[in-house]
């Protein structure tokens, strides 16, 4: 049995210093501890997968509270994670940074930070209409978005001005830098999505394994 998934939040950015003296950006993440409170099978769910739960609340409602009433506990998050063969996992198990290791390559999921409604400039980095030759209001105009006659309507997928932001966001293929097993972080080179104290979870890449 091998969990490749947890749930955790993001601290914030530092740096590391290696013994060449090349410094690397790393983000910080506290993973878990996290607790399996669910374990789906192919026989009964059609699919085999592992949900855990991270985080304590004091409000949940009463379909919750009976969910987990095996645990006696109330998680503010349940998520499900990937899993390579269930083996003698067991609800109640617990999970933490010591699943991955410093050269593992992981994907991690975020909600990119909201930045409300924007123009097109900000939102998908437009240039803008010219600053001279009369122009007075299209600075940071669009411009054209189709034409009149023929076919006298804006298709659709047309880059306009609107909401930015709070999305899922999957940031691929990522190399854990540190992992400080007392304290249950992970250090992960670059940045990834979302605010600090953004909920997030950290999974093993689809796209590869260990650098080599």
């Amino acid at each position: 049995m091998t969990i490749n998934g947890i749930i955790g939040k993001k601290i914030g950015m530092t740096r590391l210093f290696g013994e060449d003296g090349n410094v690397t950006p790393v983000t910080v993440l506290n993973v878990g501890p996290c607790t399996v409170t669910q374990v789906k099978t192919q026989i009964k769910d059609g699919y085999e997968t592992v949900q855990l739960g991270f985080g304590v609340t004091k409000r949940l409602n009463k379909p919750m509270r009976g969910h987990l009433k095996t645990l006696d506990a109330q998680f503010q998050y349940l998520r499900e994670v990937p899993v390579e063969g269930l083996g003698d996992v067991q609800v109640g198990q617990q999970i933490d940074a010591s699943i991955f290791e410093p050269g593992d390559r992981v994907d991690v999921i975020g909600t990119s930070k909201g930045r409300g409604f924007t123009g097109v400039v900000k939102r998908y980095g437009f240039a803008g209409g010219p600053k001279t030759h009369g122009q007075s209001d299209r600075h940071r105009a669009p411009g054209s978005i189709g034409a009149g006659t023929s076919p006298g309507r804006v298709f659709k997928g047309r880059k306009m001005p609107g909401r930015m932001g709070n999305h899922r966001v999957t940031a691929l293929n990522l190399e854990v830098a540190k992992v400080d097993l007392e304290r249950n972080l992970l250090m992960i080179e670059g940045g990834i999505p979302g605010a600090s104290r953004g909920l997030i979870m950290v999974r093993k890449s689809v796209k590869g394994s260990r650098r080599t």
